[in-house]
């Protein structure tokens, strides 16, 4: 045991008395040239399984290049549709731009296929000057389910299908338009109406006119359209003037009806009506006559039964054109009378009426122009019926019109005769009535009634079925099916 005890001194001693301290030092294998370190194997045989890029979040950040506008209508997303355009046929390049407005800008554009050319109208998203659309919208049964119409992206995607959709059944009913051929979001693409080699066809504002009667003829073609529009399209053109109608090929072609409502729209009465104010100004400093504005509003809106027509053909149109007066600058009359119908608060059904207006109604402060509600010919009948009744009858009602006016030579308190000799009676006044409905009912009348419906339900519940008994014979009929 000593000698082994001595030994492993002498060891210790050993280590303790080396001259450097590198023994102690642990080995380090170094890399060799030829071949690969522990680490880079570790790394190389799990590069495939390590990603290290950085973690997504639920939250996208968009960038704002990607809405980033060219000509305030060309972004990435714009691009994209013309693109699917492109490749689809339609169009095989796009040239330039045609014209700016306040909600689109248009380009040219053709094809390698055909020789038409055509017009890109692709609808501003990021400046937005029209901001008014939402009184076009709101209203439309065809687009009852939109929403999101605060957000002017979705807003403008609704107003290029708009346009599209009015298009297209001005188109399918034989109005001149523009054709529409294609709708990607807010991107359109229509005939384009040209003289050739991208020469415009003039508006008809800048439209140069021949003589007074080819004004008169053009007057007269978008007086025919503006009705078959209402009668046969079912549209008001809401915005009809000089700068929205194109002379192309000797024809009057309808542009921009991207704010046209159907008829059932709660404003498309006001629409109408300035729309035939917008074309009257037009002609009228063209130095013709223009007939009452009043009398095209019932030309446009009444059937053809009652304006004695077979059709909306030209032919039959102008004959009923032909039996309206025209205005002239000496007749002040017809003037006023315009000025008494655009001030005219125009309904188009109850529906649209506020409570403020059947509180005018109830106190006779409204004024009603029944010319201009076509009436059916069943309502005709029988006003016309219920007039022969009251020129025969006598004079019995205190409450008809006429009678006032026939006795307004007779003196109070006496009979009087008119020209058949008839006697008339005298005036008798009435005792007002009382108010009738819950709202005037007297308090022990209140009191009865509801006692009267309590026990009128005490009545019911004595013969009604037990809800649990109900329910059992409902499951037993399920079951046996």
């Amino acid at each position: 045991m000593t000698e082994e005890l001595a030994d492993k001194l002498n060891q210790v001693e050993i280590y303790s008395d080396s001259d450097s301290d590198s023994d102690l030092e642990p080995e380090v294998s170094t890399p060799s040239t030829g071949g690969t370190t522990h680490k880079e194997d570790i790394v190389t045989k799990y590069a495939h399984k390590i990603n290290t890029d950085p973690v997504k979040s639920g939250k996208t950040h968009k960038d704002r290049a990607n809405r980033a506008t060219v000509e305030q209508v060309l972004d990435p997303r714009t691009m994209r549709f013309l693109a699917k355009i492109i490749n689809k046929g339609i169009l095989s390049r796009i040239n330039g731009c045609i014209s700016t407005g306040k909600e689109a800008n248009v380009y040219h554009g053709d094809s390698d296929n055909d020789t038409r050319e055509y017009a890109v109208k692709i609808y501003k998203t990021s400046i937005l000057v029209f901001k008014d659309r939402e009184r076009y919208v709101d209203g439309e049964y065809r687009f009852r389910n939109t929403k999101n119409q605060s957000n002017p992206r979705k807003m403008v995607k609704v107003w290029a299908e708009k346009e599209f959709r009015n298009l297209k059944r001005l188109y399918l009913n034989g109005i001149p338009c523009p054709e529409p051929v294609e709708l990607r979001s807010h991107v359109l693409v229509m005939e384009y109406l040209t003289k050739g080699q991208g020469q415009p066809s003039p508006k008809l504002r800048d439209h140069p006119f021949k003589d007074i009667d080819e004004i008169v003829h053009y007057y007269h073609q978008m007086l025919y359209y503006m009705r078959r529009m209402y009668q046969e399209c079912r549209l008001v053109h809401a915005d009809l003037s000089e700068y929205n109608s194109i002379v192309h090929q000797d024809k009057l072609y309808i542009i921009d009806v991207s704010q046209s409502v159907e008829p059932e729209h709660p404003m498309a009465l006001d629409f109408l009506r300035m729309d035939i104010k917008n074309v009257n100004d037009f002609f009228s400093r063209k130095k013709i006559n223009v007939y009452p504005e009043r009398l095209l509003f019932k030309y446009i809106t009444e059937d053809n039964h009652s304006l004695g027509i077979t059709d909306n053909g030209d032919e039959e149109l102008q004959k009923f054109l032909d039996t309206l007066p025209l205005k002239t600058e000496d007749d002040n009359d017809e003037e006023v009378q315009d000025e008494i119908f655009r001030s005219l608060h125009l309904v188009r059904s109850l529906n649209n009426l506020e409570e403020r207006d059947f509180e005018k109604f109830s106190e006779g402060k409204v004024d009603i122009m029944k010319e201009l509600v076509a009436n059916k010919k069943e309502e005709s009948d029988e006003e016309e019926t219920d007039d022969s009744e009251d020129d025969s009858e006598d004079d019995d009602d205190d409450d008809d019109d006429d009678d006032y006016d026939d006795n307004s030579d007779e003196s109070d308190g006496e009979y009087a005769s008119d020209d058949e000799g008839k006697p008339k009676k005298k005036w008798v006044e009435r005792e007002a009535e009382a108010p009738k409905g819950k709202k005037y009912e007297d308090k022990d009348d209140k009191k009865a009634r509801k006692e009267a419906a309590k026990l009128a339900k005490q009545e019911k519940r004595k013969t009604k079925m037990k809800k649990h008994i109900k329910k059992k014979i409902i499951n037993k009929r399920k079951t046996t099916k």
